[in-house]
């Protein structure tokens, strides 16, 4: 089912909603979602980083605590959430049919943006993480009776051979092999360092290159030039059944995402080393702190003049703080063979919690935003 949604339903139902619903005029109105997603992120961090210098956790959940608390599911989430509060009578989001539109447009740019963020700062983190626990695991298993300090990232490639007795340093051939180690140590360090650039750029690319961020790119085009809108939009379109075909595999993208969801939570039933302390402060973070840092970011904003005049737009902005962590952290996990089952209890009780922390909000921005 998963190929399906991702390769076929997702970005068909994206497509649609940006073709009928955006114009170049909401894309330049929407320039402040970027800006909030990214402080999200940068925001959530710090909150994670705050967490593990005041619990202390084993340095296998560190990665795991930081990017559980910075990034949110800002994907498959809100394409469930936000357009179905749409459908409660007497919101303030305006007519049904309009509202849905925007809601599925808001959520798809959302779900572009959160998934450039997430494969770039939380994959980041959570490689480093993951390199640091196992740097430390290989220590332990080379000198299980000796202390054990925690290794810097890449230290085994910036330590440079121990002098030997001041009597030898004059010697001319062992200036020249000490001079051959620096600029060997130096040529790695660049390699590495260029190494690490590429591999960020190539996981960009391929998350820009994905279904559904190409299916957003396609639908901003279609959706912003005028000529290209009215071949696939409107009752005299020559090709209005693309559109309607799109519509109709776009409208199997809610039940399967929900499917898929739960069936990758009950993944969090298993045992693990996860102490219940550190799943509170995870929730408390994620779920209450951080919104309501949101929310006074976003109604900043909004006094200041920087947000369109929809009310949708301003929930669809503080629920993005709102949102448990991102699916893809398990991915990361598993690709790094770190963590796996203490991601799937984190993500499990984070969801557990966000059904009721998401009702909540959405109940009191719903009076807020009245």
């Amino acid at each position: 089912m998963l190929p399906v949604v991702f390769l076929v339903f997702t970005p068909s139902l994206v497509f649609a909603s940006f073709a009928k619903s955006v114009s170049l005029e909401d894309m330049i109105s929407w320039w402040f979602m970027p800006v909030n997603v990214g402080l999200t992120f940068l925001i959530g961090g710090i909150l994670g980083w705050i967490l593990v210098k005041l619990l202390k956790p084993n340095l296998k959940v560190e990665g795991l605590i930081i990017a559980a608390c910075s990034s949110g599911n800002m994907g498959n989430l809100p394409l469930v959430i936000i357009p179905a509060i749409c459908d409660e009578k007497g919101g303030p989001f305006g007519a049904r049919d309009v509202c849905h539109n925007n809601a599925f447009s808001y959520a798809s740019f959302s779900m572009a943006l959160g998934g450039i963020f997430i494969w770039t700062y939380t994959y980041q983190i959570m490689r480093s993480s993951s390199m640091r626990f196992k740097a430390l695991e290989a220590n332990k298993d080379l000198d299980p009776t000796a202390e054990t300090l925690l290794p810097k990232e890449k230290e085994n490639e910036n330590t440079v051979s121990e002098l030997p007795p001041s009597n030898y340093i004059g010697d001319t051939e062992y200036q020249i092999i000490v001079d051959q180690d620096q600029s060997s140590v130096s040529k790695k360090g660049k390699e590495s360092y260029w190494h690490r650039m590429v591999e960020v750029l190539s996981e960009l690319l391929t998350e820009l290159m994905s279904p559904p961020a190409l299916a957003s790119f396609f639908g901003f085009l279609f959706g912003a030039v005028a000529w290209l809108r009215n071949l696939i939009i409107g009752d005299n379109a020559p090709l209005r059944v693309i559109q309607d075909s799109l519509q109709l595999l776009g409208n199997g993208t809610i039940p399967c995402i929900t499917l898929l969801l739960g069936g990758n939570l009950t993944q969090g039933l298993k045992s693990s080393t996860v102490k219940p302390l550190t799943l509170i402060c995870i929730i408390i973070a994620r779920l209450f702190l951080l919104p309501v840092i949101g929310l006074f970011i976003v109604k900043a904003a909004a006094n200041l003049g920087l947000l369109p005049v929809d009310p949708l737009f301003q929930y669809v902005l503080v629920m993005q703080y709102a949102m448990p962590p991102a699916m893809n952290i398990s991915t990361m996990a598993q690709l790094f063979d770190v963590g796996n089952e203490e991601c799937s209890v984190i993500l499990l009780w984070t969801y557990g919690a966000a059904a009721i922390a998401l009702t909540a909000w959405s109940t009191f921005l719903l009076w807020v935003l009245s």
